[in-house]
């Protein structure tokens, strides 16, 4: 094993603390004990995942990417992703951290950049874990001792790391379309009974504008708050341990065999294979 492998295993070990971490925030662990895939999975934002145990498996219309631990996985911006998570075959464990790019991060990247943009970049990318790691020490230091704007600085330092790297689009601040703005809505709140005025109150737009600005994006009201529950939905059966029927209810259904359906429909796999429940 040569010195870059041993000084990896040092840095997963350290960061697979993260698991147990009882103060830190702004990130999720997820574990899974069995092999599942899931089709045209919705990633609102930038963020980069820690493979820690197991394996996954990427795929976009233009992409085709597999991560082990010692990789980095790296999203740029809002995309959609079929992937396969696959457990390690001595542990039977399947775990990540996946942490998200909030905005106060990418706008302290954005203020810290003063040279032209770097390329965009695809919106996927495999980095070395090695080449980062002691801004990942650092961010997870500054966690686990509850200094969130340090940990935030690091985060911030990991970005601009990124971009040098070639992924610019992550400085880039997108222009929301109507669609992401009413999926984040609905996001927030996904247990409530959404209705098409109440977008329509919060955006400050008529029915009739919406519906012709939804058109020309090839999306429906109903269609974006389905997403928007699902997706929170896989979240919840990913990072906790509830009963199906609860995970179901928060996520805006009242009858677990509807949400079932529709899981199954949307994401191609049963909520139980998961298999955290």
């Amino acid at each position: 094993m040569n010195a870059e492998a041993d000084a990896t295993l040092s840095v997963l070990a350290q960061l697979s603390s993260l698991v147990d971490c009882q103060r830190a925030e702004g990130y999720a662990c997820i574990t899974a004990r069995a092999e599942h895939g899931a089709s045209s999975v919705e990633i609102p934002q930038p963020q980069f995942a820690i493979l820690l145990q197991g394996r996954k498996q990427v795929r976009t219309a233009q992409q085709t990417l597999e991560f082990a631990p010692g990789d980095l996985f790296l999203i740029n911006r809002r995309c959609r992703i079929d992937v396969v998570n696959i457990p390690d075959p001595h542990s039977g464990l399947y775990l990540t951290a996946i942490v998200p790019l909030c905005p106060e991060v990418l706008a302290a990247a954005r203020a810290l950049w003063s040279e032209p943009l770097p390329e965009s970049g695809p919106a996927l990318a495999r980095l070395r874990l090695a080449e980062h790691a002691a801004a990942l020490l650092q961010w997870r230091q500054a966690l686990q001792h509850g200094h969130y704007v340090e940990a935030r600085l690091a985060l911030a330092t990991l970005v601009v790391a990124f971009c040098r790297r070639g992924h610019g689009s992550l400085l880039i601040a997108p222009e929301p379309g109507l669609g992401d703005r009413i999926r984040d809505l609905v996001a927030a709140q996904p247990e409530r009974d959404w209705q098409s005025r109440d977008f329509e109150s919060h955006l400050g737009i008529s029915g009739a504008t919406l519906r012709r600005r939804l058109a020309g994006e090839q999306l429906s009201v109903r269609g974006l708050v389905a997403d928007a529950r699902l997706a929170h939905a896989m979240q919840l059966l990913y990072t906790t341990r509830l009963p199906l029927k609860t995970v179901a209810a928060r996520a805006g259904y009242r009858s677990l065999g509807s949400f079932n359906k529709r899981f199954s429909a949307r994401y191609g796999l049963e909520p139980a294979a998961i298999g955290n429940s």
